[in-house]
């Protein structure tokens, strides 16, 4: 079976949403996917080479204002050259968020995740658990412990570094990881199965 390869294409301004990176990729790792870690503010003519040539596409940003930051819009605006081309077309994609606030707006981010994937033909992969944390049996260290369905989302206090990221969220980025992972396997078995 072919290894199916994954980019995580993701902006952090303070630290945060790396660490939720270094999950997504962990968990995809784990799955037998190959990796590659983009930071989209200091993204190469190279790095833009392994996101047109990889099956999955994870885009990953912190939620500010109720939006993906500045720098993830900026890379977005730039990825219009491959919409022209449809280089994206039919790729699998994914995304995950953090803000400082419970909600914070996060399922906005996701949202223009969505719409970017959509806009590009892309086949988006939402997370694919129950919320946790939702009764009195639960617990703060549930998976999906903020209930979001698109991706994955993670809180951390605004007054804490990215060593308080909390360890459901990283382990629910992790999930992702392995979710499009396993969803890429399928989609490229499912081509090869079709031009044999």
């Amino acid at each position: 079976m072919t290894t199916p390869v994954i980019a995580v294409a993701y902006h952090s301004g303070h630290g945060h949403t790396a660490v939720l990176a270094e999950a997504v990729r962990a968990g995809a790792d784990a799955a037998g996917a190959t990796v590659h870690l983009i930071k989209v503010d200091e993204i190469t003519e190279e790095q833009w080479g392994l996101l047109d040539a990889a099956d999955a596409i994870v885009f990953g940003s912190p939620t500010y204002m109720g939006t993906a930051s500045g720098a993830f819009h900026a890379f977005a605006e730039q990825s219009s050259q491959r919409w022209f081309t449809q280089a994206w077309k039919d790729k699998l994609a994914a995304g995950f968020t953090n803000s400082g606030s419970k909600s914070g707006d996060k399922v906005h981010t996701l949202q223009f995740f969505t719409v970017l994937a959509a806009q590009h033909g892309m086949n988006w992969v939402n997370l694919g658990l129950h919320p946790g944390w939702n009764s009195s049996a639960a617990s703060e260290n549930d998976l999906n412990r903020l209930g979001v369905f698109l991706g994955a989302a993670a809180q951390t206090n605004v007054d804490e570094g990215p060593e308080a990221v909390h360890k459901a969220d990283v382990a629910t980025a992790e999930h992702l990881g392995r979710r499009i992972a396993e969803s890429a396997k399928i989609a490229i078995a499912g081509r090869a199965a079709l031009a044999a």
